[in-house]
């Protein structure tokens, strides 16, 4: 009997409330019409064919925050196969756990079969158990389960909500309603098991806290600066990724200063085990920061490049300084530091080879920008990597790294006709516009002509 009591408690099936709380219209004032047409739809033809379906995690924790959800996912008790053959426009994805796109027009939902969790669940259908590491990572989870199942096996409680469009109701399992208004960010369980499970979720509670305004529960952050070693047994791929929802949230600045409060910021970038002790480098990432977020909530493109060569520049420039101080030339000294940083850094988060590509160019530029002679800053302007590098000198200069002076002239030299532009290079540096007299050549005088007659 202890044993069965303790398998209960570990496995999380104590957490799971007899019933759902549903919560109508008029207490959580979502209508029909604010969730997107796609998921509405997917929804009612999934009902309208005998399934349970649901709009559920992220976007509904947004509905409920008065946002406007980037994407919708659904959740239904129908097979993946079933899914595919109701929605002309679908496909099935996935290899651990298979999960249905479904398409309408430019939107795509994206539609999962109820999962168990922790080996749990009413069918599995691909025959597998629940596998772990050494450290109780879980490895391997393709069981499907029933819906009670699914909010059991979810992470935080604000992301167990479901919300029923056709009767537009939210089915709340684990209090994310009342967390919600509290403010509170509270793991589903016991949360050192669920962090040993996934240790990305440590991540993820930071993200989520930084993006929603929330403080995370005591109980929930106790065990996160004991456990955050666990990271470097996740494979670089899905750090990664979670690091890139971070920095992309839109509260990139907020999320590492939260990194860092959490114990979380050590092994994950080098530049933000040292950013809080160099007053330069941590003004320079925190500008980088708040400008990417400003970006994000005005809507405006932003470049992951851009945002990595900023992280990891201070660990670049101080690579740069120590090989100039071995003798080396200021461009072979500057590619030796990016070399070496990325090299480490592919150790601990797999940046892609095309971002590296854009960081090593925004990195180049800095040392040729400073050269501002002869028909240098010509050539430059014209480079395709220019605004990128330009913006990025700008950063070093508002953070007090270089002197606003060398800003402000590149500011005033893209923008300038021809003939200022000359000017500026005169006065910059003198006689490095004036084309340089030619000295003449010494030529062989021909031999003296024949005295003799033919």
């Amino acid at each position: 009997m202890i044993r069965k009591f303790l398998g209960k408690v570990f496995s999380g099936q104590l957490f799971r409330p007899a019933q759902a709380k549903i919560i109508p219209l008029k207490v959580h004032r979502i209508a029909r019409d604010r969730i997107s047409r796609c998921a509405a739809k997917t929804c009612e033809t999934l009902q309208q064919h005998s399934h349970a379906a649901y709009v559920v995690g992220g976007a509904v924790r947004d509905l409920l925050l008065g946002r406007d959800p980037k994407d919708y996912d659904v959740a239904t008790d129908a097979r993946p196969e079933q899914v595919r053959a109701l929605f002309r426009r679908s496909r099935i994805i996935g290899r651990r756990f298979r999960l249905v796109h479904v398409m309408c027009g430019n939107e795509t939902v994206e539609v999962s079969t109820f999962r168990g969790g922790s080996g749990g669940g009413a069918d599995n259908a691909a025959g597998d158990q629940q596998t772990t590491d050494e450290h109780g990572r879980i490895l391997r989870d393709n069981v499907f389960g029933s819906l009670e199942d699914d909010a059991r096996r979810r992470d935080f409680t604000i992301n167990a909500m479901f919300y029923d469009p056709v009767r537009q109701e939210v089915l709340d399992y684990h209090n994310g309603v009342p967390d919600l208004k509290a403010r509170k960010l509270r793991m589903i369980g016991d949360p050192a098991q669920r962090y040993r499970e996934d240790p990305i979720r440590m991540l993820r509670a930071v993200r989520l806290a930084a993006a929603c305004g929330l403080e995370i529960e005591p109980h929930t952050r106790k065990p996160i600066r004991a456990m955050a070693d666990l990271l470097h047994n996740v494979p670089t791929a899905r750090v990664f990724d979670e690091m890139m929802k971070l920095l992309l949230s839109g509260h990139a600045a907020e999320c590492v200063r939260r990194l860092r409060k959490e114990g979380l910021h050590h092994g994950l970038l080098p530049l933000l085990d040292v950013i809080f002790e160099q007053p330069l480098g941590e003004r320079f990432v925190m500008k980088a920061l708040e400008n990417t977020d400003r970006r994000i909530k005005a809507d405006k493109p932003v470049s992951p490049g851009f945002l990595f060569a900023a992280l990891l520049w201070h660990e670049v420039l101080a690579g740069w300084k120590q090989a100039e101080g071995r003798g080396m030339h200021t461009m072979p000294a500057l590619y030796h530091a990016m070399e070496q940083v990325l090299q480490v850094q592919a150790e601990k988060l797999a940046i892609p080879r095309r971002y590296g590509a854009d960081m090593k160019d925004i990195w180049a530029l800095q040392a040729r920008l400073l050269n501002r002679s002869g028909r240098r800053p010509f050539h430059l302007v014209e480079h395709m990597r220019f605004r990128a590098g330009y913006d990025f000198l700008l950063l070093r200069c508002e953070s007090g790294e270089l002197d606003a002076e060398i800003g402000e002239w590149w500011e005033k030299f893209q923008h300038a006709d021809e003939a200022t532009r000359t000017g500026m290079l005169l006065g910059d540096s003198p006689g490095a516009g004036k084309k340089r007299r030619r000295r003449p050549r010494h030529r062989k005088k021909p031999a003296a002509a024949s005295a003799v007659p033919e």
